[in-house]
C-alpha cells in the first residue's frame, strides 16, 4: 500500500487526458450530498482519477463501476478500491465504452464524473444514446458548457447541445467550482450539472436523425436566418411550407418547435445534405 500511495501522490496530472484532480474536500461533499447514493443504486464514475468522489461514492453505495483511461492509475484503484465487493473497474476511452454492457438486473445506472474539457461534449452526445438505462447524471464540466446546456431560446448560449441534451433531459445548474478547487488549477470556471432523463419524452420526434440533423444545420451558422441556414439542404418550396417565420434566427426556435418542424420532414428532404457537427 505505501508504494501505491507513493505512486498516487507523484502522479501527475496528463494535459493531454485532461487531468485536473479534484482537491476541494468541501466541494467534494457537496457533490457526493447532490448525488445521494443509495445502498441499492448502480453508480458509474467516468475518470475517477486519483478517486477524490470514488472513495465518498463506495462507501454508500454496494455496486459502483468506474472507467479510468490513464494506465498508471488503474493499479492505484484497484488496490485501493478491492475492499469493496461490488466495486469494478474498467481501463477505457468513455467516448468508446458501451455503457449498455453494465446493466445487469433493470437497475438503471446513475452516471457521475469529472469530465475532460476537451472531450465533455462529444462524450455528453454519447452518454445521451444511452438516457433509456439511466436514472440520471451528475457532472463537472466547465461552466460555459453548463450554461449552454441549460440555455432558452433567446439566450445566447442556447444551440444545438442544449436542444439536444433538453430533448432527452432535465436539466439542472447546481453549483459552481472555482479553479482552487482543482490540481492543477484550471483556466476556467467550473459547474455541476445535473441531467435527468425523462422516462417520457415531453416533445418526441418521429425519426430522430431528422430532428437532430434539422438542429445541426440550423445552428451551424448562428448568425444567418433559419431559411438561409436550411437552403442547401432543403428546397425552396420545402421551406415554405414550414409553418414558421423562417426569417428569423435559430436561436429565437424552442425544443418544441424545432420537434414540430422534424416531424414534417422526412430523410428524403434532405438528400445530399451533409451537415458538420459541432458543438453549439
Amino acid at each position: 500500500m505505501k508504494n501505491q500511495g507513493n505512486a498516487e501522490s507523484s502522479h501527475r496530472a496528463r494535459k493531454r487526458f485532461g487531468q485536473n484532480f479534484l482537491i476541494d474536500q468541501g466541494i467534494i461533499r457537496d457533490i457526493v450530498r447532490a448525488i445521494h447514493p443509495r445502498n441499492s443504486d448502480h453508480l458509474v464514475e467516468i475518470g475517477p482519477g486519483k478517486g477524490a468522489i470514488t472513495e465518498q461514492l463506495a462507501a454508500q453505495c454496494d455496486h459502483l463501476s468506474v472507467i479510468e483511461l490513464d494506465r498508471d492509475l488503474v493499479p492505484w484503484l484497484k488496490v485501493k478500491f478491492e475492499k469493496h465487493p461490488g466495486f469494478q473497474l474498467f481501463q477505457a476511452d468513455a467516448l468508446a465504452f458501451d455503457f449498455a454492457q453494465l446493466i445487469t438486473d433493470d437497475t438503471p445506472l446513475r452516471i457521475v464524473g469529472n469530465l475532460p474539457y476537451n472531450i465533455s461534449t462529444p462524450l455528453i452526445f454519447h452518454l445521451l444514446s444511452y438516457a433509456g438505462k439511466v436514472q440520471d447524471m451528475h457532472f463537472m464540466l466547465q461552466k460555459e458548457v453548463v450554461k449552454r446546456m441549460a440555455a432558452l431560446p433567446g439566450e445566447s448560449a442556447y444551440g444545438r447541445l442544449g436542444i439536444m441534451v433538453q430533448y432527452f433531459c432535465e436539466v439542472e445548474a447546481l453549483f459552481e467550482v472555482p479553479p482552487t478547487s482543482f490540481d492543477p488549477a484550471p483556466k476556467v470556471d467550473s459547474a455541476i450539472v445535473r441531467l435527468t432523463p425523462y422516462k417520457t419524452l415531453p416533445y418526441p420526434a418521429k425519426n430522430l436523425k431528422v430532428f437532430e440533423k434539422l438542429v445541426n444545420l440550423s445552428f451551424q451558422q448562428r448568425r444567418k436566418t433559419l431559411r438561409n441556414s436550411l437552403k442547401n439542404a432543403l428546397s425552396t418550396e420545402v421551406i415554405a411550407s414550414l409553418p414558421v417565420d423562417t426569417g428569423v434566427r435559430a436561436e429565437t426556435l424552442s425544443l418544441e418547435t424545432f420537434v414540430t418542424l422534424s416531424n414534417l420532414l422526412s430523410e428524403e428532404h434532405f438528400s445530399g445534405a451533409t451537415p458538420k457537427s459541432e458543438a453549439n
